[in-house]
């Protein structure tokens, strides 16, 4: 007997911020078995227990060692069998991943909600999120040693390719959509994992999930797609759907789903 999951991914840039607006309020009204959220900018003491009323039964989340910045948090009902924070990938502390481990029909998963760095501040700041990707590759190819099947939500911070933009050219020397960044995705894929929106829905246009607060960019749909949910290979015969909530607003990201069964 298989079972059909629905996974959700969302940066909601302040989870605080986006509480005040019930932005998240949406979860109470759908079925869905596991929720990963990025950019909280909150401790986790912070985090509101007012997001929405439905109550999961595992919970966890991540906090930077500087306040008010970065956060993940994850929540689900799926029986959790190891959870921690990824220390070896997150190496300066700013809460960017939720690991957490779970067996589903005879997979045995690892999954991952993780809020990559943004290489657009400094030089430094591009060179910590080279290393951050190359650390979490690493990391993933040594789970897959121990014959764990991968699932990774979050926000990468690059778009792939430039179907995955609106404007490219104006762009291409812009960290999000540099070359070194979006080679080193076609790495990931080359390692064994799969973009579940792509597989989906093949070379689709015009699908984003993040589009800047200036200029009216989501009304003109003028977006990048850096949101992501990936797997490895041997889970891509039980995915059923991947797709873009881009009718949910609350945050300059938003929400991406994936469905498997398993």
């Amino acid at each position: 007997m298989t079972k059909r999951y629905k996974f959700i991914s969302w940066n909601v840039n302040g989870i605080r911020a986006v509480d005040k607006k019930d932005a998240l309020k949406w979860i109470d009204d759908v079925n869905i078995d596991l929720l990963g959220v990025q950019e909280t900018k909150s401790q986790k003491n912070q985090i509101p227990k007012s997001i929405f009323n439905k109550e999961f039964a595992f919970s966890t989340a991540s906090e930077s060692k500087i306040k008010g910045r970065s956060g993940t948090a994850l929540f689900t009902d799926i029986n959790i069998t190891f959870e921690c924070t990824c220390p070896s990938v997150d190496i300066l502390d700013e809460g960017r991943i939720n690991e957490v481990h779970f067996s589903l029909g005879t997979k045995d998963i690892a999954f991952f909600n993780v809020y990559f760095p943004n290489g657009q501040s400094s030089q430094e700041r591009l060179d910590y999120k080279m290393e951050f990707y190359d650390r979490f590759l690493e990391h993933c190819e040594n789970l897959k040693k121990e014959n764990k099947s991968i699932i990774v939500c979050g926000d990468v911070n690059t778009a792939h390719t430039e179907i995955d933009i609106a404007r490219p050219k104006a762009n291409e020397n812009t960290s999000g959509f540099l070359k070194m960044e979006r080679d080193w995705i076609t790495k990931f894929l080359n390692h064994g994992f799969i973009d579940t929106f792509r597989l989906i829905n093949g070379d689709i246009k015009d699908k984003y999930s993040w589009w800047s607060y200036r200029a009216n960019a989501r009304e003109n749909n003028v977006g990048w797609r850096i949101d992501y949910f990936y797997i490895s290979e041997d889970l891509k015969d039980f995915v059923k759907d991947a797709y873009i909530l881009d009718n949910i607003f609350g945050s300059d990201h938003c929400p991406i789903a994936l469905e498997i069964e398993i």
